[in-house]
C-alpha cells in the first residue's frame, strides 16, 4: 500500500467514525448474513468489511448475539412497515388487505431467506439470547397480527366464532410452514407462491361460508 492509498484509508476510517458508524456496520452486517448467513459472519469478518479497525464494532455491540439482533430488529420494522403499507390502503377493500397481507409476508421470507430465519428462527429465540431491543419491536409485531386478526374477524374477512388468538396463531402457521418450504426448497419453490398464498386464503375465508351454514 503505497501513502496516497495509505492515508486515504485512514481518512475513510476517521470519517466512518466521526459519521454514523453504527449505521454502517449494520448495513454491511445484513449484507454478509445475506451473502453467507450467521455463520459467515463475524465481527471481525464485519470490520474488514466496513474497513474499520477490528475492534470499532464492539463500541457498538457488545458481541455477535447483539449485533444478530440489531439486524433482526431491522427486519421486523421493514416488515412491520411493508404490512402497515397495505393495511393502510384505501384503495382495498378488506378481503383484499387480507389476501394482499398473506402474500406479502410470504414474499418477504422469499425474498430475504437469511433475515427471516434470523428473525423467527432458533438462533435467537430458542436460545433466549433476544435483547430487550429486540423483544420491544418483535412482540409488538405479533400483537399487532392478533389485533389484525381480530379486525378482519369483525369486518367478515375470516370466521368470527373462533378464538382471535388461536386464529392468529393458526394464520402465522400456516405462513410460516409455507415461508419454511421455499427457504428450504421442500416441495416448493418461488413460481409456487402466489398459487400456496391463493390456496390458504381460499381455505381461510371458504372457512368462515361454511361457518355460517352450519350457523
Amino acid at each position: 500500500m503505497n501513502q496516497k492509498t495509505s492515508k486515504i484509508s485512514s481518512l475513510n476510517k476517521s470519517n466512518y467514525h466521526h459519521g454514523d458508524l453504527r449505521s454502517t456496520l449494520i448495513n454491511e452486517a445484513t449484507a454478509i448474513l445475506k451473502e453467507s448467513g450467521v455463520e459467515g459472519l463475524s465481527l471481525r469478518k464485519l470490520a474488514d468489511k466496513a474497513g474499520v479497525s477490528r475492534t470499532a464494532p464492539y463500541h457498538h455491540f457488545k458481541d455477535k448475539n447483539q449485533l444478530l439482533c440489531t439486524i433482526a430488529e431491522q427486519g421486523f420494522v421493514r416488515w412491520q412497515n411493508d404490512a402497515e403499507s397495505i393495511f393502510n390502503r384505501d384503495d382495498l377493500s378488506a378481503h383484499k388487505k387480507y389476501r394482499a397481507f398473506f402474500h406479502g409476508y410470504i414474499q418477504y421470507a422469499a425474498d430475504n431467506p437469511e433475515l427471516y430465519d434470523l428473525m423467527f428462527g432458533r438462533t435467537i429465540w430458542k436460545q433466549n439470547s433476544a435483547t430487550e431491543e429486540l423483544k420491544g419491536v418483535a412482540f409488538p409485531c405479533f400483537h399487532h397480527q392478533v389485533e389484525m386478526t381480530k379486525r378482519w374477524q369483525s369486518q367478515g374477512v375470516i370466521p368470527n366464532n373462533e378464538n382471535t388468538l388461536r386464529l392468529s396463531q393458526v394464520t402465522w402457521g400456516t405462513m410460516h410452514g409455507i415461508a419454511r418450504l421455499l427457504i428450504d426448497g421442500i416441495y416448493a419453490d418461488r413460481t409456487h407462491i402466489d398459487e400456496m398464498c391463493d390456496c390458504a386464503v381460499n381455505l381461510f375465508t371458504q372457512q368462515l361460508s361454511i361457518s355460517n351454514e352450519v350457523d
